[in-house]
């Protein structure tokens, strides 16, 4: 050993004990991996005190909170008092409309176009907009028509929007990672007329579209110029002629189709309203006027707005008097963050795992690193004292201290250094690393919602106590209750009606009072706030907010002839595994026929790379009809089947997932989901 490999061991065995740190930390996420097990069991339950129900508190603007036992089901319920019933006229053109109106020369949307930023103030983009929505007429889209949408958070995808909703069309929304098949479809089932794409690779993803589905009339492709194209006719729309369609679209039009999961054959389209939207946004302007009423405020758009989350943020923003900055990707999110200098953000966990592991990863693993993993351990605890006393201990408030320039600041300047709300939704995030980021002065609450409840029907606005795992409290306007089976049922004005054409799935979602059943686990506390505790069904949700249906991928891999089961994996996870088993009675010819020991041991066949090409021929061509975010990455092939008698088969012969995923916990961990120390 060198003499300075020496010093740097001694130095980082100093800093070790000054630091108190122990020589067990783990890091709370991991390189390329969610924290924690699949299935997150119940963790502090307790026993709820219902003997001081109804409990009611005021955490927004003069919208209280209830939590109580309903009556008439006996259900512990939770509700936020909402908005009144907006006007019957409101759409989501109005909110556009009425920024012109409130601050028409100020910046609305700022977004990169070449190599220089570009601003749009709000009279400029409702000029855009009715140029848009102009052409479109002009192009013959009446109003119920669809047009389907697939291309990346951009201006142009805002635009585009605003005017398919100002002709009163319906927007059915693409992701731009989707499958051919994906988008094929979406197209069919929400009988579009028209489809727009944004780059060419798209446009040729999409070939064979129109001859595939009847409805479908014409492709635009916007790199080819199909913006200007639609615009090219605006001057043969009066302003009067769309100002009658606008005025003829009502609040309870249908406006959207949102598809929770296009790896089916038959995706579920959810059927939104511009009330929905219109609720959504305004509802949460009136609850937390400080934040979003700041005209010097901004966000940072960089979710796809395919995803109601997404979409529905920039509503939100609208409605405020905040300035929305686009960012190009999440390839440049770091220097976008710069530029935008967000006071809100709204992320899913991912973006937060990777700013902490850039951070991490640049403090390294001498003094800095062991510096670095104190900082960590010191704001979880403050947080932890803080959850339990109400007050951190002082020794634990002083070490905080010490950290914050070193540490804490400099993560806050990563992030644009003046975020005063970040909420993380579309997936659970790790408590651990939810109490780091707030123990570092960095204001990071968690949220929750569906596609089918406009995105939040629960969030922890600022001022609510830090509650290590909940989602916080109902959204204003929303009813929360837990079912008897431990179901978190949902009510409210933004709640969707119903799955476009899929009547079977539509009232296997709704109780028989009206209530819409989430699939997920939970529970209230008496103050009303909500925590998840597990899902109900096997949909996957990655860690990067991606609704994943596990079963037609696994359909797909056990046709290979030796592969007895295929399991899916990757809830709260960065990408999607697999689980493979092998059939012993048809593996053994199979290995003799490649040349192979037909009498290997499985252990050994498990590991075999013949084998293993093999299964990858499948996994392949189940990666084939799903998008990027939905395809299997890495698979590990077991040496035993899921039977009845190792306990991970019901009597039916269904796998039981959670009981999988505890059994081969250590496995997934260790060489699945690489844990870094």
């Amino acid at each position: 050993m060198s003499v300075i490999t020496s010093l740097k061991h001694t130095a980082t065995s100093l800093a070790q004990k000054a630091l108190q740190l122990g020589g067990d930390f783990v890091h709370p996420v991991s390189d390329d991996s969610g924290e924690g097990p699949d299935y997150a069991a119940p963790s502090g339950a307790g026993q709820l005190d219902v003997t001081g129900l109804p409990h009611s508190h005021t955490w927004g603007e003069d919208r209280p909170t209830t939590t109580y036992i309903d009556q008439q089901t006996g259900l512990l319920t939770a509700y936020t008092e909402g908005i009144p019933p907006l006007d019957e006229g409101m759409t989501i053109y109005d909110l556009y409309a009425q920024r012109a109106e409130r601050m028409g020369d100020d910046p609305l949307y700022t977004y990169k176009s070449g190599d220089a930023w570009v601003t749009k103030t709000a009279t400029e983009v409702l000029e855009d907009i009715r140029v848009t929505a102009k052409g479109l007429m002009q192009r013959g889209l009446r109003k119920g028509d669809t047009v389907a949408f697939m291309c990346r958070t951009s201006y142009e995808w805002d635009i585009i929007d605003a005017a398919i909703m100002a002709c009163g069309g319906v927007m059915a929304t693409i992701y731009e990672t989707d499958s051919a098949e994906q988008i094929r479809n979406i197209v069919d089932n929400s009988d579009a007329r028209l489809l727009i794409v944004e780059t060419v690779e798209m446009r040729n993803k999409a070939d064979g579209t129109i001859a595939e589905c009847p409805s479908l009339e014409s492709i635009l492709c916007l790199e080819t110029g199909g913006l200007a194209e639609i615009q090219a006719y605006a001057d043969q729309v009066s302003d009067e002629e769309l100002d009658a369609r606008i005025d003829s679209v009502k609040k309870t039009d249908l406006c959207s189709i949102v598809y929770t999961s296009g790896s089916t054959a038959a995706p579920k389209g959810v059927e939104m309203t511009h009330e929905h939207y219109c609720t959504t946004a305004m509802t949460l302007q009136s609850f937390m006027p400080a934040v979003l009423n700041n005209r010097n405020g901004s966000v940072l758009l960089f979710l796809p707005q395919a995803h109601t989350f997404a979409r529905a943020v920039n509503y939100i923003v609208v409605a405020s008097n905040l300035r929305i900055y686009i960012a190009q990707g999440i390839a440049t999110l770091i220097n976008d963050l710069q530029e935008a200098k967000p006071t809100v953000m709204i992320v899913v966990p991912r973006v937060l795992e990777k700013v902490y592991n850039a951070a991490s990863q640049k403090a390294g693993h001498g003094v800095k690193g062991v510096a670095f993993a104190a900082g960590v351990v010191t704001a979880q605890n403050y947080m932890k004292e803080i959850s339990a006393n109400g007050k951190p201990k002082a020794l634990t408030a002083a070490r905080r201290a010490t950290f914050d320039p070193m540490i804490y600041a400099q993560l806050r300047q990563v992030l644009g250094g003046r975020a005063q709300w970040i909420v993380a939704g579309g997936a659970p995030l790790d408590p651990e690393l939810l109490a780091f980021f707030r123990g570092a002065n960095i204001p990071v609450y968690e949220g929750y919602g569906l596609t089918e409840t406009t995105a939040p029907c629960a969030f922890n606005p600022i001022g609510t106590p830090f509650k290590a795992g909940s989602v916080g409290i109902p959204y204003p306007g929303f009813h929360v209750r837990i079912s008897e089976e431990g179901e978190i049922q949902i009510q409210g004005p933004a709640v969707f009606p119903r799955y476009h054409k899929n009547a079977e799935a539509t009232a296997d979602t709704f109780t028989a009072d009206g209530w819409f059943m989430t699939g997920d686990l939970g529970r209230l506390d008496e103050e009303g706030f909500l925590y998840i505790t597990g899902r109900k069904k096997d949909l996957i949700i990655t860690a990067g907010g991606k609704n994943v249906a596990p079963r037609p991928i696994e359909e797909v891999i056990q046709r290979c002839e030796f592969v007895s089961q295929a399991l899916v994996l990757g809830d709260k996870r960065p990408f999607i595994s697999a689980l493979v088993t092998l059939d012993e009675e048809s593996l053994r010819p199979w290995l003799e026929a490649k040349g192979l020991d037909r009498d290997m041991p499985l252990e050994e066949a498990a590991e075999n790379a013949v084998v293993r090409a093999e299964v990858q021929k499948y996994v392949d061509q189940a990666n084939e009809g799903v998008s990027r975010a939905e395809s299997v990455r890495k698979f590990i092939i077991l040496p035993e089947e899921f039977t009845q008698e190792n306990g991970l088969m019901t009597a039916s012969m269904k796998i039981i997932r959670p009981k999988v995923i505890k059994r081969y916990a250590t496995l997934l961990n260790t060489q699945m989901y690489t844990k870094r120390k």
